[in-house]
């Protein structure tokens, strides 16, 4: 059985993501919340200088006030940054905005792979995921 609040507060963070659906980071028009994981959540943003659409990986601001957490995801925008490869996102830009961190990435259309493994998934469509992660972690 839960605390009494636990549902509130847990209910929060998912308001506070929400309410950036519609406004800007930088040059970037928030348009759609499509995941989220346990650091982050990731948005579909517009780009109309280069008429484009990025992923925004944003902190919630619970781990954005830690400067462990803070630390860690400029981290990871500056080593992901360096990489090139077709099984790596392409990271474009990091910013801090009105308390926000967030990083600005290449959209991949098409869907996550959490909701591919929904479905049954062939062995050769499985075994092609495997070497295209694998060949991304070689990088």
């Amino acid at each position: 059985m839960q605390a009494p609040g636990m549902d509130a507060a847990r209910q929060q963070p998912n308001d506070e993501m929400n309410a950036l659906v519609g406004r800007s980071l930088g040059q970037f028009r928030v348009v759609e919340r499509i995941g989220s994981g346990g650091m982050a959540t990731v948005f579909k943003a517009y780009q109309p200088t280069l008429d484009r659409y990025v992923a925004i990986k944003v902190l919630p601001a619970y781990h954005a006030r830690d400067p462990v957490f803070v630390k860690r995801f400029v981290q990871e925008a500056r080593s992901v940054a360096k990489l090139a490869h077709p099984n790596i996102v392409q990271i474009h830009d990091f910013g801090d905005q009105d308390n926000i961190t967030y990083i600005v990435m290449e959209y991949v259309d098409g869907g996550t792979l959490k909701d591919r493994l929904k479905r049954p998934l062939p062995v050769p469509e499985a075994v092609d995921y495997i070497i295209q992660a694998a060949e991304g972690l070689d990088c």
